[in-house]
């Protein structure tokens, strides 16, 4: 028989890739890819929360890399959830993603949140070089299928 079965999983995870303008359009088009892959997800993670995550680290992207070139957004499946990445040109790391914190964000600043509901919200996070700069990431856990909103 060519193919799967009917009952058999696919054993790899299912994987989105995408190129995004170097704009403030790619964010909610970035928001609409996540949540679409989660949707189709058996083992999914919490849609808004990837979903605000997802805008968070492609806005850094827009805002903090010149215009250099397109951002790329992949989302992965997993049995265990989701990690969702955000390539941009720009090999310097992001901010305070993976140190801590030393002072409390301005309270009447516009922006300077991001990393942080990245670190507070998702299991795990983190950057790492690529051949064309960098990728952030985050992942979150599968949530139940009996709590997921219908």
């Amino acid at each position: 028989m060519n193919g799967l079965a009917l009952h058999e999983r696919p054993t790899e995870p299912a994987s989105w890739r995408i190129a995004l303008p170097h704009t403030t359009a790619a964010v909610p088009t970035a928001r609409a890819l996540v949540r679409t892959a989660l949707s189709e997800g058996e083992h999914a993670a919490d849609s808004d929360t990837a979903e605000l995550l997802t805008a968070e680290l492609v806005a850094n992207a827009v805002e903090h890399t010149a215009g250099r070139g397109p951002i790329e957004l992949v989302v992965q499946l997993r049995s265990g959830g989701c990690q969702v990445e955000v390539h941009d040109p720009d090999p310097a790391p992001p901010g305070h993603l993976t140190r801590p914190v030393i002072e409390e964000p301005d309270v009447w600043a516009e922006g300077g949140r991001g990393l942080l509901l990245i670190r507070a919200l998702s299991s795990s996070c983190g950057h790492r070089p690529t051949p064309r700069g960098k990728a952030v990431w985050f992942t979150l856990p599968a949530v139940p299928a009996q709590r997921r909103p219908l």
